[in-house]
């Protein structure tokens, strides 16, 4: 489903006081389990710039302060001008910690507002998981990305991009397979602990699979390691008009932190 700007709501609209902290610290461990190749910092701005690999978690400008709000047309230049050395469309991504002047400036200079997500979290503590079979994680990042690329139709020259990406996160993941003895692989998940974090990084199910319980299998076996590894609370980040997504992971007790969306130029897709 396709939204433009005048479909979601200003981000900045839905940040309060209390909700910062929560927010500072689920895009700092965000940050962690998806890094970029590159990271530069302009005041609280994060410029995040990956060659090799288009995701727009790894392209993008973070502001990180809603009060960071100094030469902030200069600086948008400046970012621009990174951009534009990698090859990458500029976008911008806005969470509750950008600044109400700088989505200001993105609207009067006819940027455009898109892909909302939703960043949802939940208890891991108290949370029943359902009886499924478990899936030992991989260690093996070749066989994951090989499997996550085919399970999602994904291009395979992005292969040597994911796998440096996947082998660039720090704290410990666990990277799940499921095969089928006809099918080859099915279902991937990546699941990334950072303390008393754990990061629900994709779930996956190739598309004549769907509707089999592999997803609620997959997550399963990725919570109950995350847990047993002493996390307390997972997180996770969703297109807001995934619908089955959304009602995947209001089964497990997920519910919603905040939302970011991004912000492009006119004809920058």
């Amino acid at each position: 489903m396709a939204t433009t700007g005048a479909d979601i709501p200003p981000m900045h609209a839905q940040s309060t006081m209390n909700k910062l902290p929560l927010v500072r610290r689920l895009e700092a461990v965000g940050f962690r389990a998806w890094p970029a190749s590159s990271v530069q910092y302009d005041g609280s701005w994060q410029v995040r710039l990956t060659a090799g690999h288009p995701s727009k978690r790894l392209n993008c400008v973070v502001p990180l302060d809603p009060s960071d709000h100094r030469d902030l047309e200069i600086r948008l230049e400046k970012a621009q001008r990174k951009f534009e050395a990698y090859g990458r469309p500029m976008v911008v991504r806005e969470t509750p910690l950008a600044s109400p002047m700088l989505v200001d400036i993105l609207q009067r200079q006819g940027w455009g507002r898109f892909d909302e997500n939703i960043v949802m979290t939940a208890d891991l503590v108290d949370l029943e998981l359902p009886d499924a079979l478990d899936h030992l994680p991989s260690h093996d990042v070749g066989r994951y990305v090989d499997a996550s690329l085919l399970v999602d139709g994904a291009d395979p020259i992005l292969k040597p991009a994911l796998a440096e990406v996947v082998s660039g996160i720090k704290p410990p993941s666990g990277l799940f397979v499921i095969e089928n003895d006809e099918a080859g692989p099915v279902a991937t998940t990546l699941c990334v602990q950072d303390n008393d974090l754990a990061g629900i990084m994709s779930v996956s199910v190739a598309a004549q699979h769907r509707r089999k319980g592999l997803a609620i299998e997959i997550l399963t076996s990725a919570l109950r390691w995350a847990r047993m590894r002493s996390a307390r609370t997972a997180w996770l980040q969703v297109g807001a008009f995934n619908e089955p997504a959304l009602a995947l992971y209001a089964r497990f007790g997920f519910h919603e932190a905040y939302r970011y969306c991004y912000w492009r130029l006119p004809g920058e897709a």
